[in-house]
């Protein structure tokens, strides 16, 4: 794995600055690093080696060293794409899979993203007609910003690079404070850095004669296969996932491991891994913050030599800002934090991991995607007007059995469900705010998505928004950063092409039913483990955020910080405070809120303080 970063313009110092572009992302490449400069342009890039480990140096070039290539990913099937191009008549200078891309552009232009089965954000540059071409991959497994300055086009595989361009000015996005309160992430293709944007998954990017356009390639639509019998499902479940599996293994030169939970998505990873590692990380707050004994039976069962760290309390705040800092932008789940600590204690044995992002969104995962079961027959009954009536009535109750159903089912699926998370409505942020001339409904956002997907049920609209929204912005977010802060490489298999080909195609009752989430999959994976762990309940990656709140310690810590400088400018601390109070007395359940501004206010102080300066992690306080 690795990481980019450039410049297309004029600028004093180029090479220093390209080289500080690129000196801040080295966690995400330490073995080496390369540059190429013309008097158009500037590219950087440092590598993580991991395919032809003497040779797979970057830049690298076709034939006549007309196109120059940077890449960060894999591509798995380039084996296959590299006997193509030979048969074309190109000629090949090394074994690795990032040569496929430039040959393969050279010979198919943008048509070469349909060929390919990999995760990617990579760019060409075009000596000839002066032109760059910028791509990342289907489901926006790897990363890509990209920004206008002056009249400089900037990108990067990391913001981080972007803000050492001396010509940008850094400014603070007040648009994305607004959507980061409701989703908990900044929703793509925003960023927290006015000027600042994501390359959306599936899309590529041209820049040419100084301006940019942008193009979807990909677009991950169901289109259910009602015909299909149960044990066919289930067939093409085991045979794709088989075969992705092993191609995510087979294309490396060196070791790779499994992160693993006690989760079927993962668990079912790991079972393709005999007498290979696994790793696991958990909390001492018993078994519900605690996936180790589970992760540790499934391992000696499947022969797997299984890898473990309790995370300590404190060992777990003082990482927040270090975790804040690497995920570039502000992310409220604190997961984000466990993910960085199973990715330091992975990377101590392997320079690869597999892990089971992706399982829930494509195959029906989420507890929640079961709430048209649940709510259907009392919509069928209730009229829509007095479900509202009795949902405003009900807000008024204590916190009784039954209220927490009439209020979820007053309102429709477009009108409630923006994602696994939900934090503050456009009421609760008018409370908290100072300046609410930023906020907007949360729905407002989501319904562009919704329109493209009428025609489908309820579970799937469901799905559908997840994969655009919440698995960009959160999930993937995350197992990027977050394993590239240790100089790890994480792959996915579940979100390969060819495995949402057949999650696409499955009816729905084979993804959400009574019965379970990820039906059809869960059978699939009973194939290969015990039934307890493939029939098991999602928990995620559990951290007692709740518990920790309810402590004096963290309570002080969170209260200090919700009183600071930095809060009164944005928020009314009055009010953040009596979230935080009310959860501290147990009169509401305010964690994941609390958590939210917490986390948003850590990371300003790293990307906005008083000095406005970056305050990297070593600079942090022991």
């Amino acid at each position: 794995m690795c990481g980019l970063c450039g410049f297309y313009g004029e600028i004093i110092d180029r090479d220093e600055v390209l080289k500080n572009m690129t000196d801040v992302i080295t966690h995400r490449g330490p073995d080496s690093m390369g540059y190429f400069t013309d008097e158009n342009i500037s590219m950087g890039f440092r590598r993580l080696s991991i395919i032809d480990l003497d040779a797979g140096h970057q830049p690298i070039y076709n034939e006549d060293k007309s196109l120059v290539l940077m890449f960060n990913g894999e591509i798995y099937n380039y084996r296959d794409l590299r006997e193509e191009l030979i048969s074309l008549g190109h000629t090949f200078s090394t074994h690795t899979d990032s040569e496929v891309l430039i040959h393969g552009f050279e010979e198919w232009n943008t048509k070469l993203l349909d060929k390919l089965r990999g995760m990617f954000g990579f760019a060409i540059y075009n000596t000839k007609d002066k032109s760059l071409f910028i791509a990342r991959d289907f489901f926006g497994i790897k990363p890509m910003h990209y920004a206008m300055v002056d009249d400089c086009f900037v990108y990067g595989s990391e913001i981080k690079s972007i803000l050492e361009f001396p010509k940008y000015k850094k400014s603070f996005n007040y648009k994305a404070l607004d959507n980061y309160l409701s989703f908990q992430y900044v929703v793509p293709p925003e960023t927290f850095f006015n000027g600042i944007y994501c390359l959306l998954p599936g899309h590529y990017l041209w820049y040419k004669n100084g301006k940019i356009t942008t193009h979807r390639y990909f677009e991950a639509k169901f289109n259910p296969d009602n015909s299909m019998k149960l044990d066919d499902a289930v067939d093409k479940i085991a045979n794709v996932f088989e075969d992705s599996v092993n191609v995510h293994k087979l294309s490396s030169d060196v070791e790779v491991g499994c992160f693993l939970s006690s989760g079927v998505d993962s668990s079912y990873v790991s079972t393709y891994f005999e007498g290979n590692k696994t790793f696991t990380v958990g909390f001492d707050f018993g078994e519900k913050y605690n996936e180790i004994s589970w992760a540790k039976r499934l391992s000696e069962k499947i022969n797997v030599d299984h890898h473990y760290k309790i995370i300590g309390s404190e060992e777990f705040w003082s990482a927040v800002p270090k975790v804040q800092y690497f995920m570039d932008q502000p992310l409220a789940d604190p997961s984000c934090i466990a993910l960085y600590f199973v990715s330091k204690l992975a990377s101590e044995y392997v320079k690869v991991v597999l892990s089971g992002e992706g399982a829930d969104e494509l195959f029906g995962g989420y507890t929640i995607y079961n709430e048209p079961h649940v709510f259907k027959m009392y919509q069928k009954l209730i009229p829509a007007k007095l479900r509202l009536k009795l949902a405003k009535w009900a807000k008024k109750w204590p916190h009784i059995k039954g209220r927490g159903y009439i209020l979820r089912g007053a309102r429709e699926t477009e009108d409630k469900f923006i994602g696994n998370a939900f934090m503050y409505d456009d009421e609760q942020k008018r409370t908290i705010l100072k300046d609410n001339s930023i906020v907007t409904r949360p729905q407002d956002l989501c319904k562009p998505f919704y329109d493209r997907v009428r025609g489908y049920d309820q579970e799937t609209k469901m799905q559908y928004l997840d994969i655009n929204l919440w698995m960009v912005g959160d999930i993937l977010l995350k197992a990027d950063r977050m394993s590239m802060a240790n100089s790890l490489e994480l792959r996915v298999p579940f979100l390969d092409k060819e495995v949402f080909k057949v999650a696409s195609a499955l009816p729905t009752k084979f993804r959400v039913n009574k019965k379970n989430t990820k039906y059809a999959m869960r059978l699939a994976a009973l194939r290969r483990m015990p039934k307890e762990t493939a029939q098991k309940e999602k928990l995620g990656f559990p951290v007692p955020t709740r518990v920790w709140l309810r402590d004096e310690k963290y309570y002080n810590i969170v209260k200090q910080m919700f009183s600071s400088e930095t809060a009164k400018k944005f928020f009314n601390t009055d009010e953040i405070i009596k979230f935080l109070d009310e959860h501290y007395n147990n009169k509401e359940d305010n964690s994941r809120k609390v958590w939210t501004i917490y986390v948003f206010l850590v990371w300003y102080d790293i990307y906005f303080g008083n000095d406005d300066k970056i305050k990297r992690p070593n600079q942090e306080a022991k």
